[in-house]
């Protein structure tokens, strides 16, 4: 396995579980139900870890494709900015998310601040999820792009891939 394949392995948890943690937590909070809010937190610090590992396997990902034709080095700029952006959310969603069970299971009052702050991280968490996650996809799916020419048979004109003119 190399770079970028573990990088794809990596790179879906801390997007879809943070969508799932995030729903889990307001079905906890609404419900008053702690195992699910305790489900939730884990997710988050789960969540956090896969970020951690997908950042550290990108630039191993990035020197296998950026050379690709319709790949090129700007998208792949883009999205790394976002993605650093996101995991610095991550790790305080995980970390606000330990803190959040740690204050839960011994009963603290501030224990629900703690789910109310979690809860606003894994919320930005999730929408710049949304920005990483296309952005991440539009490297190698140019379909998706959003500045197709479909005069030029399809091709995406953006991210720093060229076409030969022979």
């Amino acid at each position: 396995m190399n770079d970028a394949h573990l990088h794809m392995v990596f790179n879906h948890f801390p997007i879809i579980g943070t969508i799932f943690g995030f729903g889990i937590l307001i079905a906890g909070l609404i419900s008053k139900n702690n195992a699910l809010k305790n489900t939730a937190y884990v997710l988050f610090a789960i969540g956090a870890v896969f970020a951690f590992l997908s950042m550290n396997t990108g630039e191993g990902a990035e020197e296998l494709v950026e050379d690709m034709p319709t790949v090129g080095k700007q998208i792949i700029h883009e999205h790394e900015e976002i993605a650093e952006k996101f995991a610095i959310i991550m790790y305080a969603t995980g970390i606000f998310g330990l803190l959040s069970l740690f204050a839960a299971n011994k009963k603290y009052k501030f224990a629900t601040v703690f789910s109310y702050i979690t809860l606003l991280l894994a919320l930005v968490a999730g929408v710049v999820a949304k920005s990483v996650g296309t952005s991440g996809g539009e490297i190698r799916h140019t379909e998706i792009r959003a500045n197709i020419n479909s005069a030029n048979g399809g091709e995406a004109i953006s991210g720093g891939a060229e076409k030969d003119e022979d």
